[in-house]
């Protein structure tokens, strides 16, 4: 990994984490409706927030995730600067969140990938499953994130 970025347990305010999502990929993900507040809620509430930053102290990669600690880790967000893609950011945050939750012997992880991820998670060793349920009505409007910052 590039070793003048840190990697660090840390809360985003929701216009750090706004500004972040437009210099990716993963801000896609969300619908348009209410994004803003549901936006701040998310980084307010999510019990583990990872942070890669370079030495200026611009956010290049973020993990979200929410675990218990005993059994499982759900990633719901994890993104890495255009600008620093394949220098092993996304790597090291995955496996930072594995360790903190409880490491490889005691936590299972999940995730849904981005159809552009799903090779990035099958290097890392992670493979589809088929045995997920999902309950989805919510309202889902696509936009880009850097079309509204």
């Amino acid at each position: 990994m590039d070793n003048s970025v840190t990697i660090r347990e840390e809360r985003l305010s929701a216009e750090e984490y706004i500004g972040f999502l437009g210099r990716t990929d993963l801000g896609s993900q969300y619908p348009k409706e209410r994004f803003r507040d549901r936006i701040a809620k998310l980084v307010n509430t999510v019990n583990l927030s990872l942070t890669a930053r370079e030495e200026s102290g611009r956010v290049v990669g973020v993990l979200f995730g929410l675990t218990d600690f005993a059994y499982w880790l759900y990633v719901t967000d994890l993104g890495v600067d255009r600008a620093y893609t394949g220098r092993g950011i996304g790597t090291k945050l995955m496996k930072t969140a594995h360790d903190i939750a409880g490491g490889e012997k005691d936590i299972a992880v999940y995730l849904i990938a981005n159809e552009n991820a799903v090779g990035f998670y099958e290097k890392l060793g992670m493979k589809k499953a088929e045995d997920v349920m999902q309950y989805n009505k919510i309202e889902w409007t696509e936009f880009k994130v850097s079309d509204i910052t």
